[in-house]
């Protein structure tokens, strides 16, 4: 099923002023970038549904919102759907290489959306656009990493009396929340969205295992077939990662750190072994564990001549590209994302978008219908904590799982699929302790 998207006359008065607050490449890109985010529309009827309801009822209404999150088509569905929400909106970039200027230019001039996202900026103009996220005040963060909460609590401790609550996409975030609370910090309730059920499994497992392929083909070109793909994690998107990679006739290796997940990469059968085993053996690496230096200078030292690694966990942290720079004479772009490192002993190592997100830095992401999922949790839980505020305690949160459940219905009437429903019978048995086999 297809759904066509609002026009941009639909959610508020469209503009072409450029005067509106951004920092973008170009605002001339704007009509390329309608056209994307429309086809991008097409297959998130979920959150169809839900901004059609918002622009009616306006649960967000005057409510400010600042947004860090890769800014793509499918990000773009859902700034539209806040804005026809009601909310006063600024969306700021959580990776500097997954920007589409083309996207940035369409909400700023069509939709009149704030957006502070260049592809490619650097470190710098990142962490002044967080900043910039933090100046509008905002009342709720949805965040990727949580960056722009950390920021929020370390240096703006001020306007902690005005968040109502903040989302994160991310495991990595949910990770550094939890030991945010853990220290006290965390003052406020943080919806941890990556956990419900129609995100991590969906995102994690279907998003990242297609899109970090068509990433890695996308920059290199090459057949995965007869390959030694290693994954460095075996996490959801460890899982998707390794299931697509057999499923081109790759040979997959797991390493992981944890026991419970170890035992189920050898259950599905992929090889397990440590890393120090599998550098030898790779012809591919990648790391989707959320961690640092997941490859570092004594597995560069032996892997194979030629061996390509990229990354698909979360900033670009997990290869240690100042190790494989000390061991390296000289590096060069060999094709687009695709730098090539010379070392001391002659051999060359393959890095894919700079260490970052492979799947956004080389291609274009989770397919929409991916983020159509994790999208409408956003939008639901930006309307669950202003439903709900005051009455949330500080601290991580899931999504109450009726909303989990409104998410899956809506998105298997979107695919034509029906499901069985408990007769009077079946539910009288399953909660009474007085009938059994």
């Amino acid at each position: 099923m297809t759904v066509s998207p609002l026009s941009p006359s639909q959610v508020t008065s469209q503009t072409t002023k450029p005067e509106t607050k951004c920092e973008i490449k170009d605002i001339g890109l704007a009509s390329l970038g309608r056209q994307r985010i429309e086809w991008a529309g097409r297959e998130m009827p979920v959150l169809k549904k839900i901004r059609d309801r918002f622009a009616i009822e306006k649960p967000l209404n005057g409510i400010r919102i600042s947004a860090c999150c890769h800014v793509t088509t499918e990000t773009a569905n859902l700034a539209i759907a806040l804005k026809a929400a009601g909310a006063d909106a600024v969306l700021i970039a959580s990776n500097p290489l997954s920007t589409q200027d083309d996207v940035a230019a369409c909400l700023v001039a069509d939709y009149g959306i704030p957006v502070y996202a260049i592809k490619g900026e650097d470190n710098a103009t990142y962490s002044r656009h967080v900043q910039i996220a933090l100046d509008h005040r905002p009342n709720i963060i949805i965040d990727d990493g949580s960056d722009v909460t950390t920021a929020l609590v370390v240096e703006r401790s001020h306007q902690l009396s005005e968040v109502i609550g903040t989302t994160e996409e991310t495991t990595t975030g949910i990770v550094r929340l939890k030991a945010m609370f853990r220290d006290g910090k965390l003052t406020f309730p943080a919806i941890a969205v990556n956990d419900a059920e129609t995100k991590h499994f969906f995102d994690n497992r279907y998003g990242t295992g297609q899109s970090t392929l068509d990433g890695i083909i996308r920059a290199t070109n090459i057949l995965l077939a007869g390959k030694v793909i290693v994954v460095a994690g075996y996490g959801w998107c460890g899982k998707g990662v390794a299931d697509r990679a057999k499923g081109m006739g790759a040979s997959v290796i797991v390493t992981e750190i944890n026991p419970v997940r170890a035992i189920e990469a050898a259950m599905d059968g992929f090889r397990v072994m440590p890393m120090t085993e599998a550098a030898k053996l790779g012809d591919i690496f990648i790391t989707v564990t959320g961690n640092k230096h997941v490859i570092r200078g004594e597995h560069f030292a032996v892997m194979k001549d030629g061996a390509i690694i990229a990354n698909s966990g979360h900033f670009d942290v997990e290869i240690d590209l100042v190790a494989l720079e000390s061991q390296s004479v000289s590096s060069s772009f060999v094709r687009n994302f695709t730098q090539e490192y010379r070392l001391k002993t002659g051999k060359s190592i393959v890095v894919l978008g700079e260490g970052r997100l492979v799947n956004l830095a080389a291609a274009e992401g989770h397919p929409a219908s991916v983020m159509d999922m994790s999208f409408a949790n956003q939008a639901l839980a930006a309307e669950y904590l202003v439903k709900n505020q005051g009455k949330l305690e500080a601290g991580i949160i899931n999504l109450p799982p009726e909303i989990d459940q409104e998410i899956a219905s809506l998105k298997l009437a979107a695919m034509g699929i029906a499901i069985d429903t408990l007769t009077e019978t079946q539910i009288s048995y399953i909660n009474s302790w007085t009938e059994g086999t």
